[in-house]
């Protein structure tokens, strides 16, 4: 069993994710005890073969749009791959994680972003500047993440004095409590800019990718 040093565990009260296979369930993400909550899902033939077509398209794909849900269009979206298998199956992915998105905060406009990654964008943990943000990883290894339990937040950003997550201090337990978000679960991060929840942005970072390692497919979606 891990075990967290004494120092922390006396000093500091802690923020906790929600793990589910629920949907519903992304509706603890009010809880003020709650910095996260992650949903595991299933997907359809068609999208994975609409993924795996857009995924060995030799050249850089990034999609940033402002997304208005009262005229919401999302049969727009990457038009010059409409012709690839399961493309409106997996339009109708996204905009049924905008939809989702956007009644649970009551936006009437979503910021979207959809990239094709190689590398990892945000190698270091970290805590979103934003209210709350989605994600969800279409395609290769998810995101990673820690419980708030774990973690040292005086080793963040500047605090790690440029060294690594792994021997930063940051993570005051074992590597082992890395997590990795499932291939097309949703995600919901609070970060610090989530009223009363300032000091317990949910930490994560993009996953190191091994050479020769499948690209990612990454979506966000972020207050607008």
């Amino acid at each position: 069993m891990l075990e967290i040093p004494a120092i922390n565990v006396a000093l500091q009260s802690y923020s906790h994710a929600v793990l589910s296979n629920e949907l519903s369930a992304l509706t603890k993400i009010y809880q003020s005890d709650v910095n996260m909550c992650i949903v595991s899902r299933e997907m359809s033939a068609s999208v994975e073969a609409f993924i795996a077509q857009l995924l060995a398209v030799e050249q850089d794909i990034s999609l940033t749009q402002i997304m208005s849900i009262a005229t919401l269009d999302i049969n727009t979206l990457l038009p010059s791959y409409l012709h690839f298998e399961g493309y409106d199956d997996f339009c109708a992915d996204v905009a049924h994680l905008i939809d989702v998105f956007s009644h649970l905060f009551e936006l009437e406009h979503v910021g979207l972003r959809l990239s094709v990654i190689d590398k990892a964008m945000c190698p270091k943990f970290h805590v979103d500047h934003v209210p709350c943000r989605l994600i969800s990883t279409y395609g290769g290894i998810g995101t990673q993440w820690l419980e708030d339990v774990f973690v040292d937040r005086r080793k963040l950003g500047s605090g790690s004095d440029g060294l690594s997550d792994e021997v930063s201090g940051l993570i005051v337990a074992d590597l082992a409590v890395i997590s990795t978000m499932p291939t097309y679960a949703i995600g919901l991060f609070k970060g610090s800019k989530w009223e009363g929840n300032e000091l317990h942005g949910a930490v994560h970072r993009s996953p190191k990718l091994p050479e020769n390692a499948p690209r990612r497919l990454l979506l966000t979606l972020d207050f607008a």
